[in-house]
């Protein structure tokens, strides 16, 4: 697990950038334990709560200031989830999520709102993130008026052309619609709306998967172009494994709630320990003929466990091709460091990588 760096900051004053200046190796964010369950209700005059939904189970992470942190994994393993709980859009069951040392897990009210300026989002959707009745202009200011940063005039209006010419869009986008745009141009004044309150942290929630391949490399290196230049933080959330690769510094692998895997992006890519993250990476297409048709397959069986039944022991263990019965289903692993920075929630990773665990995908498949 990752030990905290310390005592999370609640006061008030340091909310708006006052108070004592945080240590410079402190993370920009923190994820401790965090847990997000969902009730599920059932009744007709009276509800009442007869499961819960483990959507996230247990993650602890860190993102350093200025880097990329990739989250991957399958639809439906909480990756959203997590994302909207960083940002406070889902409230945390247990856990804490540390904001430059400033724990938002209780935060409500006025706190919670200011510092919603310091982190924003990028949606999936472009369409229905952005409200059609609204102009871009109107769409970019509405955001600088609720954090009482439009300072009205032409000083305004400079601010809104440089963050589209920063996302690379014409000034005249200003005056129209959504409906108007590509969903890569849409794509494009979604990032200029979280920018415009100068966050410190976006999460960008699957930003390229509706968009073709050729546009999804113009979004990416916008997001890059702009990292750069203003020093940004990025938590990117996908299931396209080359997308993570292309922006990621840092990666996790995220299975029913919890994170199996966590590694430099290099690293991961080339060495990968946990059977799922190795199976994810398998089913990826290399283009090379001879090393496609020479390289392991991983095939899953069976079909991802309902996160309100999720199976005891590993999660992982109802369809992993490495299982030890007695061990797996028995025993949850935790997140443990088998490498310098390099943590896998696997009782057998090292066994798996040598080659001499019984069982794999050959075995399985009999």
């Amino acid at each position: 697990m990752t030990e905290p760096t310390g005592p999370p900051n609640t006061d008030p004053a340091v909310l708006d950038g006052g108070g004592p200046p945080e240590p410079a190796d402190r993370p920009l964010v923190e994820l401790r334990d965090l847990r997000v369950h969902f009730p599920i209700k059932r009744g007709v005059l009276l509800d009442r709560t007869v499961g819960w939904v483990h959507a996230v189970d247990g993650v602890s992470l860190r993102i350093e200031r200025g880097s990329t942190y990739g989250l991957v994994g399958e639809s439906g393993c909480g990756k959203s989830t997590l994302g909207k709980t960083v940002l406070r859009l889902e409230k945390p069951s247990s856990g804490s999520v540390v904001l430059d040392g400033i724990d938002m897990s209780r935060m409500s009210g006025e706190p919670l709102r200011r510092m919603r300026r310091r982190m924003q989002m990028v949606f999936q959707d472009t369409l229905s993130s952005l409200d059609p009745r609204q102009s871009v202009e109107s769409l970019l200011v509405e955001g600088l008026r609720a954090h009482g940063m439009d300072e009205g005039g032409g000083r305004t209006e400079r601010r809104l052309r440089e963050l589209l010419s920063a996302v690379g869009l014409p000034a005249s986008a200003l005056r129209r619609y959504p409906h108007e745009f590509s969903g890569g141009q849409r794509q494009r004044v979604g990032i200029a709306r979280a920018l415009a309150v100068e966050p410190e942290l976006v999460v960008a929630d699957e930003p390229v998967s509706a968009l073709d391949v050729s546009v999804q490399a113009q979004v990416l290196n916008v997001l890059r172009d702009l990292q750069d230049e203003y020093g940004l933080t990025y938590l990117v959330i996908a299931h396209d494994l080359a997308v993570v690769r292309h922006v990621a510094d840092r990666v996790g692998v995220m299975y029913l709630g919890g994170l199996v895997e966590e590694s430099d992006s290099d690293e991961l890519y080339e060495q990968p320990l946990h059977p799922y993250t190795r199976a994810l990476l398998s089913a990826v297409p290399v283009p090379e003929p001879e090393v496609e048709d020479s390289r392991e397959r991983i095939l899953l069986s069976g079909d991802l466990p309902s996160p309100a039944d999720p199976p005891s022991g590993c999660l992982f263990q109802t369809r992993c091709p490495w299982r030890q019965p007695g061990v797996c289903d028995v025993e949850r692993p935790e997140p443990r460091e088998v490498g310098e920075g390099h943590r896998v929630a696997c009782h057998y990773a090292e066994r798996i990588r040598d080659g001499t665990l019984p069982g794999g995908p050959a075995a399985s498949a009999g």
